[in-house]
């Protein structure tokens, strides 16, 4: 049995990802369980129901404060009783405490997995805590290559210690139908080009460049609309700005959605303007929905958007270029459309679950 460890305040990428990852190990024979760390009033009862009824064992339990040693004996208590053969912790207050309690538990094998980069990562006492964690784990995971050189050069990771492995995912083909109940839902004509981002509403992912880009265009093209599913402590600034700039006609914040991947067929192009990223899973649900990509140059988004062939790539920041590729989209649609069939076609030839899974198990050292 491998034990997983995650901290989670809310369904994200990463918490997409292990609803992907966990399932399909147990369907490879390995016993994954998780444990998740919640803050007091963030509790996951949802997500802990959905991996349950995955077929993974998951449990809760409260992390306090950034450092909360009363944890670590309770998980280091945990551990010692259901003795698994090792431990896999993801995202860094799980890692600080998970390999703690799993080296004072004397678990053997110990594997963390690195999902972004963010920029506090790089504060030198974070860097010094990172450095002495990674002398203690078997080996680590980055989700990216991007994020495997993040590790090596700013946490001072042995680079034997390092695997690059990528996000899996295995697409399925939704309903024509949803195209058009979406549309009439947020009042888009049926022949209008739509921009689509799904996303948390935060600083991290650039949408005021975007919106900033979108209102730029807007003008000279009256069937133009951007959609952006999500929510975040950003909302209400972002509707300001939409209304400051006249476009709450065009912009529609169209809020959390739980079937977000599923409502992309909505969309005819997918616009990801982050600072930086971890691996940006949702592009591969872009990719699956056959749309062309307009996205930042950072971090590991280079290694999933190919340059001319299923999308566009632009500086991070930059609204005059994100402009200049929204207007190429627009301007030629079936070449926007060509894209996007070229991204499911590479979806499916380098980001498939079963390699997820394939090289996962080879850093196990549990591959056939």
């Amino acid at each position: 049995m491998i034990l997983h460890i995650a901290k989670m305040t809310g369904v994200a990428g990463t918490e997409n990802h292990l609803l992907t990852l966990l399932p399909a190990l147990r369907q490879a024979g390995v016993d994954p369980h998780l444990v998740i760390l919640v803050e007091p009033d963030k509790p996951m009862d949802a997500y802990v129901e959905e991996m349950t009824g995955r077929g993974v064992p998951t449990i809760q339990r409260v992390i306090q404060k950034d450092v909360d040693f009363p944890l670590i004996r309770d998980l280091t208590a945990l551990i010692r009783d259901i003795q698994p053969s090792a431990v896999h912790t993801h995202l860094i207050h799980a890692d600080w405490h998970g390999v703690i309690a799993a080296r004072r538990a004397k678990v053997k094998r110990i594997y963390w997995s690195g999902h972004n980069d963010d920029p506090f990562r790089r504060r030198l006492a974070i860097r010094l805590i990172q450095a002495y964690l990674w002398q203690r784990v078997t080996a680590g995971i980055a989700i990216s290559e991007a994020v495997r050189q993040f590790m090596v050069k700013v946490e001072f990771a042995p680079p034997r210690k390092t695997h690059t492995i990528h996000y899996g995912f295995d697409p399925t083909d939704e309903s024509p139908r949803i195209r058009g109940i979406f549309r009439r839902e947020l009042g888009i004509p049926p022949e209008a080009f739509v921009f689509g981002s799904v996303c948390r509403l935060i600083e991290q992912k650039g949408l005021d460049h975007a919106v900033t880009a979108f209102g730029s265009l807007v003008g000279e093209n009256p069937l133009a609309h951007y959609v952006i599913i999500g929510d975040g402590i950003l909302r209400d600034e972002l509707q300001t700005q939409i209304d400051t700039l006249g476009l709450r006609e065009r912009v529609h914040l169209a809020g959390w959605r739980a079937n977000a991947a599923a409502l992309m067929p909505a969309f005819d192009a997918f616009v990801m303007p982050s600072r930086w990223e971890g691996f940006g899973l949702v592009l591969l649900e872009a990719m699956a929905a056959r749309l062309p990509i307009l996205a930042s140059r950072v971090s590991d988004l280079p290694e999933i958007v190919a340059p001319g062939e299923t999308g566009y790539l632009v500086p991070p920041g930059d609204f005059q270029v994100i402009r200049t590729g929204m207007l190429a989209l627009l301007r030629d649609p079936e070449a926007a459309r060509l894209m996007g069939e070229a991204g499911r076609q590479r979806l499916e030839a380098h980001f498939s679950v079963a390699e997820m899974v394939e090289k996962t198990l080879k850093v196990y050292n549990l591959a056939p």
